[in-house]
């Protein structure tokens, strides 16, 4: 890398404002220092002990001088960068780095107001320091400190950073590369985690709450959230907040929170939009740590209430709090050393080991109904309305770490940072089950922006990829989580059917087959088995080495008693490794579960799922083996691959970037090939010619035969085959096919490109998808395949098991393991090609857009024969990207 011009500044300091959380999941504002904090530094310093003083200017320095002042909060953004951590309008940390012109090195230090100090700060504001300097061309940074402030030394360490130095006895002279090395990487998201997973845990463990805007009146949303608190028994202190009451609901009231006499973990806020300002500002001088904003008004309303929100959103974060909804149905913590019902719903499920996360407020109570109904107990549930803050991200960093959490439920409409959801999805879901129904896009924005259209295709492709069992449904959702909960996965895909019922037997029969699952063995009994034929059958189905799982049909053509029949399937699922579904009715209809209660009287693993018709049986069955089968896949981490050359791909961008009016185009041809050529991708060899002579000359150069390709607009890639001449194998070919071509497309400017060997034609590119960012896709070539959309979907970045799977995935993938006559085409060098693009993409941020079409895929490999690439202006990001909330 080399170091910056003088005068020239290439980051931009309105990218470093961040909302960040601190060690204890609370949130702190980041920015850049700005003159106007001259008064607020000089309080912050006034306010710092003699110690903290010492250790960081190394002499008491009571007072910051006029001078100091001013060169604190002004500095160029490039060779000096100050930023500042706010809580409220306080400043309460300050991290810089200074260096000089022409160098990679700068020197950095930071201070921490003394009440905040064992907050994490320090790594934070390190953190988002080395991103500043990253993207200003500073390489390593220096430190000096007092050897008496091993502190210091630790928060560098403890960073990930590999840090060297001397030591005179006095002091400590200490430098270290800011690249983002993987040890480096794997602290910052250990991190990340962990203060994620606090912050979340402050508000679905809160040791006090407030509920602003009781109310005595039934109808009101502060009456039914208090009656809900009192009457699900939370275990902490609950105070009320009325200023004309003096009691609610039997509970003394207070005017204020800042008149609570108590500690404040958590607001549940039940007031109009409009006095939102006041209570942020109460909660702030009573140190509350969540926010729960029942209230509507925001973004569920207009445009203006939508502004509201953002306020909202911003004021509670800079107050360092974070917020669930507004317009939420509430959240809840069934454990019972919390017993907490902060939601509008009267009744909860019982205590389980479910988490659930949606973001519409009416679907939430429908969500807490069907769990009750399935007896499907919920560890935590929590519904953010309009989703402003907190999101189903931080519920996932949550329930990663949560005992009580063994399967999670979510119900998504958008997602706000869809790389980030893919990477804690895929990591957590190799141990614990993620269940995902996602909705169409709602009509008002978010606190993130207007929420998109999420594609089905794209969705269910990239929830796949990380391991995220994607459903249609919340019906599909409740029937996969109960087998889920009490039943294991099943080894395989071969399913045996027990039947009463022969027609119920054969539509099992056939929803497997259709479903992907083998249906192996069928046993039909009839009508009149007795429990004692059923009991007999099903033990010798279980025992079977070539069944992996059981449908069971007990449907009698009269109401008879069932339990006879109920006992063996709860025995034998209560002491097989096999997975059962049944459809099970008798005299009392049909039951959710044949439950087996463990010792707090809920369903314990062994109950077996019934369901009202063998097909949303089967379906259910059919998506624990789908997840089964992931969990078989090996890791795919992202690597780079060999013949990489980043510097000069990022020069041929920014080279065409310089040459245009605009800031985003096409790149030209020879640009394309150039840039492909940098990751490993060779576009197979051409040249641009302009005449007869021109084209008989290059036909010359690269060895005949070859073909003649149109370049102009609406010309390439033709269905007819009108822009390509093929097999050209001498001058006299080259010239007529010349002639014929130009004339036909209106333009000389042709490509001669050397044949390549015949191939199955294929398809990869990279597209923004409104939902989930950089996505990759992979299909055959031909007007079939993009009229039935038969494309596969991944997101960036892939590893080599993505790209395998990736390129299998299509309906028409079977046309590349060789038809009569044709060897298998080397699908290897295709997962090859799309691992290559991945890396491109993520490397030269500035590429919007990508296609390589055709790609003649063959026993050879695969023949690139063009690419075309849209590009950009991006932020240079050359470092680690510091985390912040969202």
């Amino acid at each position: 890398m080399t170091a910056p011009e003088e005068g020239e500044r290439s980051s931009c300091p309105e990218d470093w404002r961040a909302d960040v959380l601190a060690a204890d999941g609370g949130a702190i504002h980041l920015r850049p220092i700005e003159p106007d904090d001259a008064f607020k530094l000089v309080q912050f310093h006034s306010k710092l002990s003699a110690e903290t003083r010492y250790l960081r200017y190394f002499e008491p320095h009571e007072k910051l001088s006029a001078k100091e002042v001013y060169l604190a909060t002004h500095v160029d953004n490039r060779y000096r960068v100050s930023l500042v951590g706010l809580l409220g309008d306080e400043i309460i940390a300050v991290g810089v780095y200074e260096g000089l012109p022409g160098s990679t090195s700068a020197e950095v230090a930071f201070v921490v107001a003394d009440e905040h100090q064992r907050r994490g700060l320090g790594s934070v504001l390190l953190e988002h320091l080395a991103g500043a300097a990253a993207e200003n061309g500073i390489e390593r940074f220096e430190a000096n400190v007092l050897a008496e402030n091993p502190s210091m030394v630790r928060v560098f360490r403890d960073a990930g950073y590999q840090v060297s130095g001397t030591d005179d006895g006095e002091f400590l002279e200490l430098e270290f590369a800011i690249d983002p090395s993987e040890a480096l990487l794997q602290v910052r998201n250990a991190r990340e985690r962990a203060s994620e997973a606090r912050s979340v845990r402050n508000l679905l463990s809160p040791r006090s709450i407030a509920v602003i805007g009781a109310s005595p009146k039934e109808g009101k949303v502060g009456h039914a959230v208090l009656a809900n608190l009192l009457r699900g028994g939370y275990t902490g202190p609950i105070f009320p907040v009325n200023a004309g009451r003096g009691a609610v609901q039997g509970v003394r009231a207070f005017p204020s929170v800042r008149d609570i006499p108590d500690r404040v973990d958590l607001a549940i806020v039940a007031v109009p939009a409009a006095d939102i300002d006041e209570v942020l500002d109460d909660c702030l001088g009573k140190g509350v740590k969540g926010l729960v904003v029942l209230s509507a008004g925001f973004a569920d309303s207009d445009a203006d209430g939508y502004a509201a929100q953002r306020r909202l959103v911003r004021e509670a974060r800079a107050h360092g709090m974070r917020l669930v909804g507004p317009n939420a149905l509430g959240i809840a913590n069934n454990q019972p050393d919390v017993s907490m019902n902060a939601t509008l719903a009267p009744e909860l499920p019982g205590w389980g080991r479910a988490g659930f996360f949606c973001q519409s407020d009416p679907l939430g109570a429908v969500v807490l109904r069907e769990a009750a109904t399935r007896r499907l107990g919920l560890s935590t549930f929590v519904s953010a309305g309009n989703r402003a803050d907190v999101s189903a991200n931080d519920l996932l960093q949550y329930w990663d770490s949560d005992p009580d959490t063994d399967l999670v439920l979510l119900y998504l409409e958008s997602l706000g940072n869809p790389r980030k959801f893919m990477n804690l999805a895929r990591r957590m879901a190799r141990f614990k089950p993620i269940i995902v129904v996602h909705g169409s896009r709602i009509d008002r924005p978010d606190a993130h922006g207007e929420a998109p259209a999420i594609d089905n295709t794209v969705a269910a492709n990239i929830f796949g990829q990380a391991g995220v069992i994607a459903v249609d449904s919340i019906v599909e959702m409740f029937d996969c989580a109960t087998v889920l909960c009490h039943q294991p996965l099943p080894a395989g895909p071969r399913v045996a059917v027990i039947s009463t019922s022969a027609p119920l037997g054969r539509l099992a029969v056939d929803a497997a087959r259709t479903s992907g699952l083998a249906a192996t063995r069928t046993e039909i009994l009839g009508p009149s088995a007795s429990p004692e034929e059923f009991a007999g059958v099903l033990a010798e189905v279980m025992a079977d080495r070539d069944v992996d799982a059981v449908v069971a049909l007990v449907v009698p053509p009269v109401p008879v008693p069932m339990e006879p029949y109920a006992a063996p399937l709860r025995a034998v699922a209560h002491t097989c490794a096999k997975p059962i579904v049944t459809t099970f009715a008798g005299e009392n209809g049909i039951p959710e579960l044949l439950a087996v209660n463990g010792s707090d009287g809920m369903p314990a693993f062994g109950s077996v799922p019934s369901f009202p018709d063998p097909d949303r049986a089967v379906r259910a069955l059919q998506h624990i083996w789908w997840y089964a089968r992931w969990l078989r896949l090996p890791v795919s981490e992202p690597r780079r691959p060999e013949g990489v050359t980043v510097e000069r791909a990022h020069g041929i961008v920014v080279s065409a970037l310089q040459r245009r009016a605009t800031d985003a185009g096409w790149l030209c041809d020879r640009d394309v090939a150039d840039l492909l050529d940098c990751f490993g991708i060779h576009v197979v060899d051409f040249r641009e010619v302009a005449s007869a002579d021109a084209a008989v000359a290059a036909a010359e150069e690269l060895g005949y035969p070859v073909a003649l390709k149109a370049t102009s607009e609406g010309w390439r890639n033709r269905v007819d085959m009108r822009g390509v001449r093929l097999d050209l194998d001498g001058p006299g070919e080259i010239r007529r096919a010349y002639l014929d071509l130009a004339a036909d497309s209106g333009s000389p400017k042709l490509h001669v490109q050397r044949m390549a060997r015949k191939g199955v034609g294929c398809v990869i590119a990279v597209h923004d998808d409104p939902s989930f960012g950089s996505v990759i896709s992979f299909g055959l070539s031909g007007v079939i395949t993009e009229l039935l959309g038969d494309r596969a979907f991944r997101a960036l970045p892939l590893g080599p098991e993505d790209a395998r799977q990736l390129i299998a995935a299509p309906r028409a993938a079977p046309l590349l393991a060789g038809a009569a006559h044709t060897d298998p085409a080397d699908t290897e060098a295709l997962a090859d090609i799309a691992e290559r693009v991945s890396s491109l993409c993520e490397r030269i941020p500035e590429i919007r857009e990508l296609r390589l079409e055709p790609i003649l895929a063959s026993a050879d490999g695969a023949a690139v024969l063009a690419g075309h690439v849209r590009i950009g202006t991006a932020p240079v990001r050359r470092g680690i990207d510091p985390r912040r909330i969202g």
